[in-house]
């Protein structure tokens, strides 16, 4: 009886649970110098979007799980309490009268298992299910990659607009001197002074608004990267460089690995497997279902008022013991011969301590609650059922299923074409970028000449400064279309790297 008064503890134990509060891991500190791989691994730890995808690896991990654990019986334990008050019942035409209160306890132990077409299919729709979400997140991690390879060059290159702003605010400054001291010899008029004051104060704003572009896209590299960024982002130095290489990779092995690659072409190539194997799943449906269960039970019911049981307990034990006394009687007087010794009838009256003793055994048998429980006989059942019609349910089923499967086929083709002219695109590109880097470093070096004669003719006097303005604004020009070509070429990489799906450099 011990053995029910454990289960009933562990099925009332099932009931209470406590609350674990998780705390959030805390965020790394702002480094002094940021490199593009320490980017790179804090984005993939914190980034909030990766961690959402990363989240439902955990649901798709407990349906594996799940769906396997359908091969084994589901276990339930139950337990209860009960109380009923003294008095009468009737039910049809009979009245039952109850004199005294019960309390009573009860347990309960159930298997059951379910076995059909689709329980045996869930097991490799619930892996695909898996793997597509493992193939997300992969495809995700190397997007995020890509996305803060790319920010970081963005800062880079504003970062590279800042020190051009500043070049062309020195040269300003050296031109307003200039012209201010032609200007007090006598050789110019003031209007070049203003000139250049203009100048001057136009490559300042310049200057503002170039730093605060490294502002807002370094910003913009914190958040990808999943952490506040510090109260003045420009304090962060971003070491890293890259070269510029002649592009010698080959538009046909980029593609064979863009379509072994491609992040986003793996996880609808895994969705699509998920989706046939739904298919397969929703097929499986006209196969018949089986339902195995078996149960142990037990129960108690103790009286609150012994005095009812007990009197009718001595009432009907004084009625058994006068009758044997008479039955003794009886047969003393009529069946025994002539001077044989008479029964001594009186010992099978009814003595205080035979009432003592049926007393104590009816209180004994009644102290049952609430472990002392009676076991019920084990029950089990077995139940195979067929559908034959269910309006329709099962080839509606199947059709979507096959539709879904037939849409996510047609969607792979489509990244795959896609993918195809992804890749092509990027390279032709890279190819055109690497071109006109090569033409932008010419007239960069072009420009710088043409800006240091006009401005040694300035100086001596054969020049005019609309002269030495026009120069000034075709070397800022060049320098602009350089540092642009620069990073034209750096985001063509990039572009090419996401479209194949790992880096190139």
């Amino acid at each position: 009886m011990r053995r029910g008064a454990t289960l009933l503890l562990t099925a009332l134990g099932l009931g209470f649970s406590s609350a674990v509060w998780a705390q959030q891991e805390p965020l790394p500190s702002t480094p002094q110098t940021l490199t593009l791989a320490d980017a790179i691994a804090t984005a993939q730890e914190h980034n909030p979007l990766l961690r959402q995808t990363a989240n439902d690896l955990t649901a798709t991990r407990w349906g594996v799980r799940n769906a396997y654990a359908s091969f084994v019986p589901s276990l339930s334990v139950n337990g209860s309490l009960a109380y009923r008050g003294a008095g009468s019942q009737t039910f049809l035409a009979q009245e039952f009268v109850q004199q005294s209160a019960t309390i009573g306890s009860s347990y309960g132990v159930g298997l059951s298992m379910q076995l059909s077409g689709r329980t045996l299919m869930q097991p490799g729709v619930a892996s695909a299910r898996h793997r597509a979400a493992e193939a997300t997140l992969s495809g995700a991690e190397i997007n995020l990659e890509s996305g803060v390879r790319q920010q970081y060059l963005a800062v880079l290159q504003a970062e590279a607009q800042v020190d051009l702003a500043e070049l062309q605010v020195t040269r300003n400054d050296e031109f307003l001197r200039l012209a201010q001291a032609r200007f007090q010899v006598g050789q110019n008029t003031i209007l070049d002074v203003r000139q250049a004051e203009v100048a001057k104060g136009q490559s300042e704003v310049q200057q503002l608004q170039a730093r605060q572009a490294v502002v807002v896209e370094m910003l913009r590299l914190f958040q990808l990267m999943g952490v506040p960024a510090p109260q003045d982002p420009t304090l962060v130095t971003l070491p890293d460089t890259f070269p510029i290489v002649p592009p010698e990779w080959s538009l046909s092995d980029l593609l064979g690995e863009a379509e072994a690659a491609n992040p986003d072409l793996l996880a609808l190539q895994a969705q699509a497997t998920a989706a046939r194997a739904g298919a397969r799943a929703a097929k499986s449906t006209w196969l018949p279902t089986m339902s195995l269960s078996a149960g142990w039970s037990g129960f108690t019911q103790q009286f609150t008022n012994t005095d009812p049981l007990v009197n009718s307990a001595l009432a009907s034990a004084q009625a058994n013991a006068n009758d044997i006394v008479q039955q003794c009687d009886f047969a003393n007087t009529n069946w025994l011969n002539p001077g044989l010794t008479p029964i001594d009838c009186s010992v099978f009256a009814l003595t205080p301590a035979a009432e003592d003793a049926i007393r104590d055994g009816i209180l004994q048998q009644n102290e049952v609650f609430p472990f002392d429980f009676t076991r019920q006989p084990f029950s089990a059942s077995l139940t195979v059922s067929l559908p034959i019609f269910t309006q329709f349910g099962r080839p509606l089923e199947i059709a979507e299923a096959s539709a879904f499967a037939d849409d996510a086929r047609e969607a792979v083709r489509s990244k795959e074409l896609q993918v195809r002219t992804d890749v092509s695109q990027a390279h032709y590109a890279l190819v055109a970028a690497f071109e006109a880097f090569g033409i932008q470093e010419n007239n960069r070096v072009a420009a710088a000449e043409q800006l240091r004669l006009a401005t040694e003719r300035y100086r001596v006097g054969s020049g005019t400064f609309f002269e030495l303005l026009d120069a000034q604004l075709a070397s800022q020009r060049a320098e602009a279309d350089y540092i642009n070509a620069v990073y034209t070429y750096h985001w063509s990489i990039a572009t090419l790297e996401n479209a194949v799906g790992r880096p190139l450099r």
